[in-house]
């Protein structure tokens, strides 16, 4: 089974908002521990939520690869 592209349009933009969200998550986190008057972790813990919620919606879709023979 694999991930195809023309089935699910949202696969590259999914991977794209996950590394983003990831890296913005990660920074204020790291803030928390460093300099905890700068941080913004609950506006990260909404961005997380959010994506979570459109990956599930918009989510990769599993199609078998099939091949006639």
């Amino acid at each position: 089974m694999k991930t195809s592209s023309s089935n699910n349009q949202y696969a590259y933009a999914n991977n794209i908002l996950i590394a983003l969200v990831s890296a913005v998550f990660g920074y204020n986190l790291y803030q928390v521990f460093v300099h905890p008057e700068k941080s913004n972790i609950a506006i990260s813990l909404i961005l997380v939520v959010l994506t979570s919620i459109m990956v599930r919606k918009y989510g990769y879709k599993q199609v078998k690869n099939t091949s006639k023979e």
